[in-house]
């Protein structure tokens, strides 16, 4: 068994295409090689910003062997009377590369068959490979592809050139007008010259000698390590960014790291307005001393070592300080303007053409908000906080900071609401209303954050709905999905106790006019919650039936969607759950079969058996169990408390007929069932449940 490399040269890759490509096309390679039947070892991913590689240790020589039964034409239309060979067994023979004398006779189901026993002893990995190889490179998935010169091929970059080795031996094969050979290149202005590749094992270590680093974990190490050594020297540390670590890596074939320093002045600004500018431009990394606050120092990662970096240092140092300049002039400008002003300016920024300006949004997410405070109840000075929160909370999209730096809105929102007095609570929410702004990222920490981010979130889910813009399976635009999670996540986190449906019908209407009629929106609204509720809910381990149980019904809150849940799977875990299920099920479905069917009061008086006292005596001492149990939001005690009604179920459904023909009776017992069906309600859609 040999070793397979392969490396696909380009012009300079972006730095976030890289892993993604390398993580399909490992994958990709293990899928092809598996439905190859090719035996293989570790595979093993490199890359630098012009060069996606890969190696696949151990890789067979040839396909395992495969050895099947071939069905042919019946045995009666295989041979005659006699038992000759028929025409239709000669023709299947020879499809099979067989004598007629080697078939042998299966039986089967449907009688007996004339089969052959045919061994495919594979095709040589190689042969494959030429094949295999030039459709992964294509296959490989970019956010943008382009083409080059007159090539009918399209890639990230254009391909300047194809390694392609199994051992020793070159596998050849063309792509578009290059064709795969021994040689790879070096560093561009370090060892431009072509590099010979002895074997795959020598890969690594011939791109180094030409200042190629081309394993991305090992130049990860190399900055890191560089980056801390060099913080050190001005007597800081790195502040920590993995994804802008990640993000260098893939931007340098050879990191040579330096540390530069700005001037003091400029430690004034906001250090998130220092550290952006350092990040989202130049790709600097941050120092800070022991307890966090940002020094007049960076640390910058350059691509080619030099002789003088004194030299280099100085040029860093020249760009940043423009950039500082500015920021601090942006800043200085933006301060000059209160945000009730910047506010009142969002009148010209569109949201979206059919949910108005920025403002409009503002002036609903001011009401909505409002609504949601007074659901919470209690403290009047949080719905005032919220309104103003709300007001102000897009207010830094018109800054000249956020129109430089983009990443720093609501930042800067925070930032200049502190400096013009206003509450902390209300700064503070302006920031956190955005959150989460990626999955399993942080909530708003404040209950004015809380609230403002709930109502920005459902006013965008609403507005998009109401026309029209609901995602779709192979589109999401306006990130609705992640803004329904975030709204469940903030929602359950806060322990949020009011309905969403409240919260849903109360956006819809500070729209002006509908699309479509409010029930219909509205209902699609749910339906849409709730399957982020689903997603979430089984993400964390919870059955499908459970979850389907639970959500089946009305939710009071987020919060009891998830005590509810935890109940009933509690309950499904007790050995004797298959027969309360049972039992719970078959009240819920005669309700539902019941036609021209309206529950009304129980009259006792109707009753002709014990047993129906009995079921209404124990429904109406567990009702009230139940309700003093759910107002101590003890859910698993109270549905223990509705199995206990399983046995007075059982006896009813022995003792009486339900559909009695005296229609009055008939009524009087589909009503004390449905009293009930409507405490089971209370949890979960039994009749959802697989047991």
């Amino acid at each position: 068994m040999k070793t397979l490399l392969l490396e696909i040269g380009t012009e300079e890759i972006p730095a976030g295409y890289i892993d993604p490509a390398l993580a399909a096309l490992e994958s990709m390679l293990a899928q092809k090689l598996a439905d190859a039947r090719i035996a293989h070892g570790r595979i093993q991913t490199f890359g630098t910003p012009r060069r996606l590689s890969v190696t696949v240790a151990e890789l067979a020589a040839r396909q395992e062997r495969l050895t099947s039964e071939v069905l042919g034409p019946p045995r009666k239309v295989g041979y005659d009377s006699d038992g000759r060979p028929t025409t239709a067994a000669v023709k299947f023979a020879e499809k099979v590369g067989l004598s007629v004398n080697r078939l042998g006779v299966a039986s089967t189901p449907k009688g007996e068959y004339l089969s052959a026993t045919v061994t495919d002893p594979g095709l040589a990995t190689t042969a494959l490979l030429k094949t295999v190889l030039p459709d992964i490179i294509l296959a490989i998935p970019f956010p943008k592809r382009m083409r080059w010169a007159d090539s009918t091929i399209s890639f990230a970059r254009p391909i300047r050139s194809l390694l392609a080795l199994y051992g020793g031996g070159l596998i050849g094969f063309t792509l578009g007008r290059i064709r795969s050979g021994r040689t790879t290149f070096g560093h561009r202005f370090m060892h431009p010259r072509r590099i010979k590749v002895a074997e795959p094992a020598a890969y690594v270590e011939a791109l180094r000698s030409g200042f190629v680093i081309v394993d991305p974990v090992e130049r990860r190490r190399l900055i890191a390590e560089g980056a801390a050594q060099a913080a050190a020297s001005v007597g800081g540390r790195v502040l920590p960014d993995e994804e802008l670590l990640g993000t260098v890596t893939q931007l340098v074939e050879y990191p040579t790291v330096a540390v530069g320093r700005f001037a003091d002045a400029f430690l004034d600004l906001p250090a998130e307005v220092l550290i952006t500018a350092m990040r989202e431009h130049q790709k600097y990394f941050a120092v800070v001393d022991a307890g966090g606050r940002l020094l007049p120092h960076f640390i910058a990662v350059n691509n080619t070592p030099v002789q003088d970096m004194a030299v280099v240092v100085r040029g860093h140092e020249r760009v940043l300080r423009a950039r500082l300049e500015d920021a601090k002039f942006f800043f200085q400008s933006d301060r000059e303007t209160s945000l009730d002003t910047m506010a009142e300016k969002l009148k010209s920024v569109l949201f979206q053409a059919q949910m108005g300006s920025v403002y409009d949004k503002v002036r609903r997410v001011q009401g909505l908000a409002r609504f949601v405070a007074d659901q919470l109840g209690g403290d009047p000075e949080l719905g005032v906080q919220v309104e103003r929160a709300a007001w102000l909370c897009k207010a830094d999209l018109v800054s000249q900071m956020v129109g430089e730096f983009p990443k720093l809105q609501g930042i800067m929102g925070r930032v200049y609401a502190k400096a013009q007095g206003e509450p902390e609570a209300v700064a503070s929410a302006i920031e956190e209303h955005y959150r989460p702004t990626y999955s399993g990222g942080a909530l708003p920490e404040t209950a004015v954050g809380a609230v403002v981010a709930i109502a920005d979130k459902m006013d965008t889910i609403c507005g998009c709905f109401r026309s029209g813009l609901a995602p779709t399976g192979a589109a999401d635009p306006y990130a609705l999905r992640r803004q329904g999670i975030g709204v469940i996540q903030i929602m359950r986190s806060r322990r949020l106790a009011f309905p969403l449906e409240a919260v849903v019908q109360k956006s819809l209407s500070l729209f002006d006019g509908e699309a479509g009629t409010p029930s219909e929106t509205a209902a699609k609204i749910q339906g849409f919650l709730a399957g982020r509720m689903t997603s979430i809910l089984v993400e964390e381990g919870f059955a499908k039936d459970t979850v389907a149980a639970v959500l089946g019904v009305p939710a009071e809150s987020v919060p009891a969607v998830w005590s509810r849940a935890r109940a009933l799977q509690q309950l499904k875990s007790h050995s004797d759950f298959e027969p309360i299920a049972v039992s719970f099920k078959r009240v819920v479905n005669i309700i539902r079969r019941a036609e021209d069917f309206t529950a009304g009061a129980v009259d006792e008086g109707l009753f002709a058996h014990p047993s129906e006292a009995a079921l209404l005596g124990a429904f109406r001492t567990v009702r009230s169990q139940v309700q003093e149990d759910l107002h101590l939001d003890l859910y698993d005690q109270a549905l223990a408390r509705v199995a206990t009604l399983r046995a007075p179920v059982d006896a009813f459904f022995d003792d009486v007929m339900v559909m009695a023909e005296d229609m009055n009776v008939r009524r009087n017992r589909l009503s004390l069932l449905a009293q009930v069906a409507g405490l089971f309600d209370t949890f979960a859609d039994f009749s959802k449940l697989s047991a």
